[in-house]
């Protein structure tokens, strides 16, 4: 079985998301996908109910995830681990015990390669359209990656 870590800051927003939609497109007997944050700021809560609503709209149930923090043993127990962004990925990059755990992890929008900004939008501050465009940046790039692995 494939095991798939998405990462983001407060896992409520982008990498529950990311964890959903990859989710969606793979056959669960084959991939297991998870989702995590560098910061321990919701832990045990829900995604963020702007997150929940465009999933929805989508055809995705993400309401059942728990905000975790990432932890070292995820370098133990994910083949891949997708950052969000620069900053979250430096955040893991900097727990990696070794060059075996580092090689693991990537940006996610390093494996789209119709976007040039490889950094996906942080939408908490922002209106549910921040949400709808994170959305489809990251059913973009899951769409590749679940081509790439099956």
């Amino acid at each position: 079985m494939t095991k798939i870590l998405m990462v983001c800051l407060g896992n409520i927003c982008r990498s529950p998301l990311a964890h959903g939609i990859l989710q969606s497109k793979l056959p669960l007997d084959t991939f297991y996908v998870d989702s995590a944050g560098t910061a321990n700021y919701h832990i045990g809560k829900q995604p963020d109910s702007r997150s929940i609503k465009v999933a929805n709209t989508n055809g995705i149930d993400i309401s059942h995830q728990k905000a975790r923090q990432f932890k070292v043993s995820d370098f133990n127990t994910f083949d891949l681990i997708y950052a969000m962004d620069q900053s979250n990925f430096n955040n893991i990059a900097r727990l990696a015990r070794n060059t075996n755990d580092i090689e693991k992890v990537k940006l996610i929008l390093e494996e789209d390669d119709s976007v040039s900004n490889k950094n996906v939008p942080d939408p908490y501050y922002g209106d549910i359209t921040n949400f709808e465009h994170v959305f489809a940046i990251l059913n973009s790039a899951c769409e590749v990656i679940s081509k790439k692995i099956m």
